[in-house]
């Protein structure tokens, strides 16, 4: 359902869907349900970094179109990576355009790190930080929920389902002190470790054309 809204930057997602979904991070705006950025989440330069490395391969070296930009490139190649030899570890990617820079989320593995930094373009900077949990574990675990975005109607509102590239879900509620609880009940103990509730604004409808 619609406001089932995945920022997760998925293996196999296309460059521009990769890039879409890191900016949140970047512009810190104000969430909306069914689309838009979601509300002040933490900043992505406060997370420990595990690893970084500055790009030294010649940009034409990857693939992408003549008018790509370093970073761009560096996601098309990083995304192709984690789709077709590390699904299992890859979390997600946000990335930063003023700073020609990517932060990519995934579970400890020195050959897909070893691999991303060989592959980060002259200009661009990456970032890799830990997590314990896949991306596809994350975005199962965010269509089950949204799939009950209904369920709880008359205790409180769920307003947006969000699997987030840091290592969790984020769950909008219209109040967070009521929902948490009953939600990290419901998904079980091992589930709740990768659900964080927040407060959501209602989400407005669009103007009609």
């Amino acid at each position: 359902m619609g406001s089932n809204r995945t920022w997760i930057a998925s293996a196999g997602a296309t460059a521009a869907l990769v890039v879409a979904a890191g900016l949140y991070a970047q512009a810190m705006g104000t969430g909306h349900s069914d689309g838009g950025l979601r509300s002040e989440p933490v900043r992505i330069k406060s997370v420990a970094t595990d690893r970084t490395c500055v790009g030294t391969r010649p940009v034409d070296s990857l693939p992408g179109r003549n008018d790509d930009t370093p970073l761009t490139r560096v996601v098309i190649h990083v995304d192709d990576l984690a789709e077709k030899k590390y699904s299992d570890v890859y979390t997600g990617l946000s990335v930063d355009e003023d700073h020609q820079s990517a932060d990519v989320w995934r579970m400890p593995s020195a050959a897909f790190d070893d691999e991303v930094c060989g592959a980060a373009a002259r200009g661009v900077t990456v970032r890799l930080h830990d997590t314990d949990v896949s991306g596809k574990t994350l975005s199962a675990l965010s269509d089950r929920i949204g799939d009950d975005m209904r369920r709880w109607d008359g205790t409180f509102e769920m307003r947006e389902v969000a699997a987030d590239e840091r290592g969790f879900v984020i769950i909008g509620v219209d109040d967070p002190d009521t929902a948490e609880p009953i939600l990290k009940k419901a998904y079980g103990e091992h589930n709740s470790r990768y659900i964080r509730v927040e407060y959501a604004d209602q989400a407005e409808p669009l103007d009609a054309d």
